[in-house]
């Protein structure tokens, strides 16, 4: 930890059920908390193993930030230019949200205002079910029986058994797909069809995050928007998931950098006639209620990861029976140090 005026702490984030997805199992994950002198603002870098960050490249990256000596912005226009280009993305973000919360909470005024933003009215986030076998995810859901919209993490074999399952045990609910990556072009080909006749609002990330020419093929052969998430890390990934025909993108701040190019990707997603999820990694309180401050600006929720761990070190938004978010009526982004 850096004894200057930024300082950060690595945290241990406890799932309050294994996770499984189409990469691996995992019980915990790893978040870091960043904090800027005094309390005036406060960051987070959460990333999962599976996208290659280390933690020597993010420290590093924060290490460097500490060691200046010149002033924290004072417009928000200036973060990404004072927080540069070097260092891995979560590493970025952690920075930026820093930044963003130290200047909206001098001004006493929330986040999505400081930034121009409609406010973002209560609305559901989806609920995610992790891989596992068909019952236990039906048991999963009928556990849920509040929330209306489920995201079924697939991406293994007996996929269409696990979504029969949970479709039989909750009919009225909402069901987004989630594969990461998980389908070759001929396993998604084969499970479109299929797939379709339960009802489901989108597939995300069928193919791995390079095949944007895949998901394009896959979009043309069916009615339900294919959304794309690891697929979407710069403004480049987006122009050339549009090109290749895909309806929809999942950003989330901590693969994009933070709240200054993740604005950015948005409006240009939507320019490009794109559907926008906003989504977040497992991760605390505090990098979830950055991202609800978008809220106004998308047409799907995916921001659950605060009901999924058991010792998150922050309060923020709150979820109501149904799943239904609301932001804290604080300045900043609005999350504080839980108790």
């Amino acid at each position: 930890m850096s004894k200057a005026r930024i300082t950060w702490e690595r945290y241990e984030l406890k799932l309050r059920n294994p996770f499984r997805l189409s990469y691996g199992v995992s019980e915990t994950r790893q978040a870091f908390i960043l904090r800027l002198e005094d309390g005036s603002g406060f960051g987070e870098g959460t990333i999962p193993p599976y996208y290659g960050v280390s933690e020597e490249e993010m420290t590093a990256c924060w290490a460097r930030a500490a060691a200046r000596s010149d002033p924290f912005p004072e417009d928000p226009a200036e973060i990404e230019t004072w927080v540069g280009k070097d260092g891995p993305a979560p590493a970025r973000c952690a920075l930026d949200l820093a930044l963003h919360d130290r200047i909206a909470r001098q001004r006493g005024m929330p986040l999505y205002q400081l930034l121009g933003l409609p406010k973002p009215q209560p609305r559901p986030t989806s609920f995610t079910i992790a891989i596992a076998e068909p019952q236990e995810m039906a048991q999963m859901a009928l556990q849920i029986a509040s929330y209306p919209i489920i995201k079924v993490k697939l991406g293994s074999q007996d996929d269409r058994a696990r979504l029969a399952a949970i479709r039989a045990a909750r009919p009225d609910v909402r069901l987004r797909v989630d594969a990461n990556a998980g389908w070759s072009r001929e396993d998604a080909l084969d499970l479109l069809r299929p797939l379709e006749a339960f009802d489901l609002e989108l597939i995300e990330q069928p193919l791995e995050k390079r095949d944007h020419e895949g998901m394009g093929l896959l979009q043309k052969q069916t009615r339900l928007p294919i959304v794309a998430d690891e697929s979407v890390q710069t403004l480049e990934d987006v122009e050339s998931l549009a090109r290749a025909g895909v309806q929809g993108i999942n950003l989330k701040l901590m693969k994009v950098g933070g709240l200054s190019a993740g604005l950015r990707i948005l409006r240009r997603a939507q320019a490009l006639g794109l559907r926008v999820m906003l989504g977040c990694m497992v991760e605390t309180s505090l990098g979830t209620t950055a991202m609800a401050h978008l809220g106004g600006l998308a047409e799907w929720l995916d921001l659950d990861a605060p009901m999924l761990i058991t010792n998150d070190p922050f309060t923020g938004l709150q979820y109501d029976h149904h799943a239904v978010i609301t932001l804290p009526e604080r300045p900043g982004i609005g999350a504080e140090p839980a108790a």
